[in-house]
């Protein structure tokens, strides 16, 4: 008799596995959670996109060429579409500005109180536009992306840091910058 309802009772246990594993399945394919990279947000018959030169609201000399190239690059590498520069041939039209750069001290010599590490702040916007529709498909008005770099202070093996530093910044930037597009986040 006690074989008898064991049985039933590992039955049972095994029916309430089976159904929390279900319930968790159901639950977990209806959170609306997606791989990263498979679900691109883009109208599906788009085949080129313009990239014009991002404008410059800094002081910082040629920062918006660096940026532009680097989202060119990012657009030819991860995706299918051409990437152009006439905006009249283009099925969309990303328009970029560097709004802001800003440096900031964060690390001191200890005996000299020199600088040695400096934080680089950039404030970016960024509007996709749909050339029929002439509305945005993606926005956002203040991408934000820090790096840091080194300032050395022996003369003779100087070598300025911030020039790698926003190079850096600028291939993230283009990195984060298409994944936001083609996820539509």
């Amino acid at each position: 008799m006690q074989n008898r309802t064991s049985e039933a009772g590992r039955r049972g246990i095994r029916r309430a596995l089976w159904l929390s594993c279900l319930i968790a399945a159901l639950a977990a394919g209806g959170c609306g959670y997606h791989v990263a990279g498979h679900a691109a947000k883009l109208p599906s018959e788009w085949k080129a996109i313009a990239v014009p030169a991002f404008t410059n609201d800094t002081t910082r000399y040629r920062i918006e060429q660096r940026f532009t190239q680097a989202v060119i690059r990012e657009f030819v590498t991860r995706t299918k579409y051409r990437i152009v520069q006439d905006q009249q041939s283009a099925d969309g039209v990303l328009k970029g500005e560097v709004l802001s750069i800003e440096t900031n001290p964060v690390l001191f010599q200890a005996n000299t109180g020199q600088v040695t590490t400096m934080l680089v702040t950039v404030h970016t916007k960024v509007q996709l536009i749909d050339n029929k529709t002439q509305k945005p498909v993606y926005q956002n008005n203040d991408m934000v992306f820090r790096d840091e770099y080194q300032i050395s202070s022996d003369v003779n093996s100087f070598f300025e840091e911030q020039d790698p530093a926003l190079e850096r910044m600028s291939r993230d930037l283009a990195s984060h910058l298409v994944s936001d597009v083609l996820e539509n986040f």
